[in-house]
């Protein structure tokens, strides 16, 4: 359901979206097609986003992928532990879409050449 409103956000503000089922389907989808930017939920099934973030950023081709991690998990430890692992962004649920899509936007404007 969130994931289906999230990408439904995204689309209406322009952005091409590819879905993934859990980290781990994430992991092999951003081998085969990189995407600009990845947004993250911390709580996903098989492999949670603190996982699937550490292991882009060890990886030398995601590295420095933007990855928002959003979460309903808006304690300070697990705000920490996303920044800890590599997000470039921490954002908590509810979110309205024009919030997303402004922080989307906005990291995207900060790894573009020529900023």
């Amino acid at each position: 359901m969130a994931r289906t409103l999230l990408r439904l956000m995204l689309v209406r503000a322009g952005f091409n979206v590819s879905e993934a089922e859990d980290g781990f389907d994430a992991l092999e989808k951003v081998k085969v097609n990189q995407p600009d930017i990845m947004l993250l939920d911390v709580m996903m099934p098989g492999m949670d986003g603190f996982k699937v973030c550490e292991a882009l950023r060890k990886e030398a081709g995601t590295s420095t992928l933007p990855v928002i991690m959003l979460s309903a998990k808006t304690d300070l430890d697990s705000i920490n532990q996303g920044m800890r692992v590599g997000a470039t962004k921490y954002l908590t649920k509810p979110i309205s879409p024009a919030e997303l899509t402004q922080h989307v936007y906005d990291v995207l404007k900060d790894v573009s050449p020529g900023k």
